[in-house]
C-alpha cells in the first residue's frame, strides 16, 4: 500500500507541475495585457466589429476636492467657486468645488435646458393662478392668469429678467405640474454627472433639500449650450417679447441683470462675456454663473457661489478670470 501511495503522489505532482507549465506562456500573461485597450480588442467582450466604447468623461473637466488657488485671491468672501476652461478641458480654478450650496436663480440653467430640450419654443402657454402666485418680492415678469405667451418668451423673460413666475410657467407646460418637472430635473441633472444635487423647484426659491455643486453647475451648463436655442438665449443681452394680456397684445422690453453685460462691472482685460446667469437668496448669499471668451479664443466657464455681497462677487470672479483664466 505504500508503494501504491508513494507512486499515486509522484503522479499527481507530475500532473500539476505540467499544468502550471502549460498555462503559462507570454501570451498569456497577464503582463502581456494592454491597459489602456477596451475588452473587446482581446476577444472578451463582443459588442461589434468596430466597438469602441468612449470613456464618460473624456471631454470633460476633471477634478478631485481638492482646492485650487484659493490662496492667491479673495476667496474668503464666497463659499464656493470653479473656473473650466472647456477649450483646453482642464480646471483652473478650484474652492470647496464639490460642497453642496444653495443655487438660487442659477437654477433656471437647468430649467431652460429642460425646456429647450424637450419643449417646442413656438408652442403657446397659458397662465396659471399657480404661476403668478409669487411673494410680492420675488423677482417676477409681471405674468397674469390666463396670459398667454410663447415658450420662447417665457424663456427669455426667464434668463433675462429671472422670472420666478416664467419658472413656474415653463414646469407646468413641459410637465403639467411643477413636482413632475422637478423628477425631471433631478433625471436630467444625473444624466450629465451632476450627481451632487437635487432640485425641488424650476426657480431656485430657497428650499434645505434644494441644492448643487459648482462641479455639477458646470456640467449642467456645459451640456447646456450644446443645444443652440439654449445658447442664443443664455447669451441674449435683450430681448423683446409680444403676448397677450387679457385680450389684448401686450410688449414689453427685457434686459440681462449680469452687470458685466449691463457695464456697472468692468470687464476683465482679455475677456469677451458671452452670457451669464445672477441668482440671490438669504441662503444662498450672491451668485453668478459666467461664460466668457479669453484672448486666446478660449471658452470659459466660471462659477462663484455665496458671496457675501454683490460687490464682492464681482470683485471675485475678476480675480478668478484675471489670475487663472487668461
Amino acid at each position: 500500500m505504500k508503494c501504491i501511495n508513494r507512486l499515486l503522489s509522484l503522479f499527481l505532482i507530475t500532473c500539476v507541475t505540467i499544468s502550471f507549465v502549460g498555462c503559462k506562456s507570454s501570451a498569456d500573461s497577464v503582463t502581456s495585457y494592454n491597459v489602456y485597450d477596451s475588452s473587446f480588442v482581446y476577444g472578451i467582450t463582443h459588442n461589434g466589429s468596430n466597438s469602441d466604447v468612449g470613456l464618460f468623461a473624456t471631454d470633460l473637466c476633471v477634478i478631485n476636492s481638492d482646492d485650487l488657488g484659493t490662496s492667491a485671491i479673495d476667496s474668503q468672501v464666497a463659499g464656493a467657486g470653479g473656473a473650466f476652461n472647456t477649450t483646453e478641458k482642464n480646471v483652473v480654478y478650484a474652492q470647496n468645488i464639490h460642497g453642496q450650496m444653495y443655487p438660487a436663480s442659477t437654477t433656471k440653467i437647468l430649467t431652460a435646458y429642460i425646456a429647450c430640450t424637450y419643449g417646442n419654443l413656438d408652442d403657446y402657454y397659458t397662465i396659471s393662478a399657480n404661476a403668478v402666485d409669487q411673494a410680492s418680492d420675488s423677482s417676477v415678469i409681471d405674468l397674469k392668469e390666463g396670459d398667454v405667451i410663447s415658450l420662447r418668451d417665457l424663456l427669455y423673460g426667464l434668463m433675462l429678467r429671472s422670472g420666478n413666475d416664467a419658472a413656474v410657467a415653463i414646469a407646468e407646460g413641459i410637465s403639467g405640474d411643477v413636482e413632475t418637472f422637478a423628477t425631471l430635473m433631478n433625471s436630467t441633472a444625473k444624466s450629465l454627472g451632476a450627481t451632487n444635487s437635487n432640485f425641488v423647484t424650476p426657480n431656485g426659491l430657497h428650499d434645505e433639500n434644494h441644492y448643487t455643486t459648482v462641479y455639477d453647475m458646470y456640467l449642467i451648463l456645459n451640456a447646456a449650450l450644446e443645444n443652440e436655442d439654449f445658447y442664443n438665449i443664455f447669451t441674449a443681452s435683450d430681448y423683446t417679447a409680444n403676448y397677450t394680456s387679457g385680450g389684448e397684445s401686450k410688449t414689453v422690453e427685457w434686459s440681462t441683470t449680469n452687470q458685466y453685460t449691463t457695464g456697472k462691472v468692468t470687464v476683465p482685460a482679455g475677456f469677451t462675456i458671452l452670457g451669464g446667469k445672477t441668482g440671490t437668496t438669504g441662503a444662498a448669499g450672491y451668485c453668478l454663473v459666467l461664460l466668457s471668451e479669453n484672448q486666446d479664443g478660449d471658452r470659459i466657464i466660471s462659477i462663484v457661489f455665496n458671496a457675501d455681497c454683490r460687490s464682492n462677487l464681482y470683485l471675485l470672479m475678476n480675480e478668478i478670470l484675471s489670475n487663472y483664466c487668461l
